[in-house]
């Protein structure tokens, strides 16, 4: 069993900042890629940024300069800094995980979402 739990959402004016957290739990042996995805009302989920379990880095190109993405593999915790967000990055966030379990299974996990609300 594993569990993604998100943490950090919330209310921001334009122009503000927010820290989306997201701990993995449970029967885990080693994490790889971990990601950020959101879904906006009437929209499908999309990726907004994954990094890999070296450090890489890749970013949708309406977020690139104003998120980072980074994770503490001690910790199995990945991290979303949201900075100069605008009403369009309103949306629930997901964070998303690919793992190998302990008993050798691996696959795709998901958190339960968090919202992230940026209006005046």
């Amino acid at each position: 069993q594993v569990q993604l739990v998100e943490s950090g959402g919330g209310l921001v004016q334009p122009g503000g900042s927010l820290r989306l957290s997201c701990a993995a739990s449970g029967s885990i042996f080693k994490i790889y890629d971990m990601g950020w995805y959101c879904q906006a009302p009437g929209k499908q989920r999309e990726l907004v940024a994954v990094i890999s379990s070296g450090g890489g880095t890749s970013y949708a190109d309406s977020v690139k300069g104003r998120f980072t993405i980074s994770r503490d593999n001690a910790k199995n915790t990945v991290y979303l800094q949201m900075n100069s967000l605008k009403p369009e990055d309103t949306a629930v966030y997901y964070c998303n995980a690919d793992i190998l379990l302990n008993g050798g299974r691996r696959g795709y996990y998901w958190g339960q979402g968090t919202q992230v609300t940026v209006s005046s």
